[in-house]
C-alpha cells in the first residue's frame, strides 16, 4: 500500500511539472475541493492571518520561546541596514514594488532557531515596504554568515566575505531562492 501511494505522489508530482502552469488555463484536472481551496488562499491578507492567530491586528512579532525582545541599538542597526543602498534592490525586487518605495521597520526579534543558529546572530524582522493600501508586509529572515567548516576545492575561487559566500552558494544551488537574498554588514 506505501508502495502504491508513494506511486501515486510521484506520479502526480511529474504530471504537475510536465504541466506548463502559464499555458494551462484548464484547472478541471483539480479536484474541486482543491479548486475552492485554491481561490480562498488567493484572497487571503494581513489581516486575516493575523485575526486568527494574533492577539491583534497591529503587525507584530510575538515574543516568546522562540523569539526574544532585541536590544535598542540591534533594532538601530536593522532599520539602518534595511535602509542602505546594498539592500533596497532585494526588498523592493519582491512583487509589484518599486524601487523608491518607503521601507519601514514596524517590528524585530532575535530568533531562537534551530541548532545552526545556536551562538549566532539571527534575527526576524517585519517590514512595511510601500505606502498606505498599496504597502505589503514583508517577513525577513537576516543570518549571520559564519566562516565555511568544509574545506574549499583547489582551484576555486571563495569570495572572502563568508556573508557573500552563503549568498553565492544559494544562487548556484537555488536561484529562486537565492535571488531573495543579499549579504550585507550589521553591527
Amino acid at each position: 500500500m506505501t508502495a502504491r501511494i508513494l506511486e501515486e505522489l510521484i506520479a502526480g508530482y511529474a504530471a504537475a511539472l510536465a504541466t506548463n502552469l502559464e499555458t494551462d488555463k484548464d484547472k478541471s484536472h483539480r479536484p474541486k475541493l482543491i479548486q475552492v481551496l485554491l481561490a480562498q488562499a488567493t484572497r487571503r491578507r494581513w489581516r486575516h492571518l493575523a485575526e486568527e492567530r494574533l492577539d491583534t491586528v497591529k503587525p507584530t512579532i510575538p515574543l516568546g520561546k522562540r523569539f526574544w525582545a532585541v536590544m535598542p541599538e540591534e533594532r538601530k542597526a536593522l532599520s539602518h541596514m534595511f535602509a542602505s543602498d546594498s539592500v533596497r534592490p532585494t526588498l523592493t525586487s519582491l512583487r509589484d514594488r518599486t524601487k523608491d518605495d518607503p521601507i519601514e521597520l514596524l517590528d524585530a526579534a532575535f530568533w531562537m532557531k534551530g541548532c545552526s543558529s545556536l551562538g549566532r546572530l539571527r534575527y526576524a524582522a517585519l517590514l512595511r515596504i510601500g505606502k498606505d493600501k498599496n504597502s505589503s508586509l514583508c517577513l525577513i529572515d537576516v543570518k549571520e554568515g559564519v566562516m565555511v567548516a568544509a574545506p574549499t576545492a583547489s582551484k576555486v575561487e571563495m569570495p572572502r566575505d563568508n556573508a557573500i559566500r552563503v549568498v553565492t552558494g544559494a544562487k548556484a544551488l537555488s536561484p529562486n531562492l537565492g535571488e531573495r537574498m543579499t549579504a550585507a554588514r550589521l553591527l
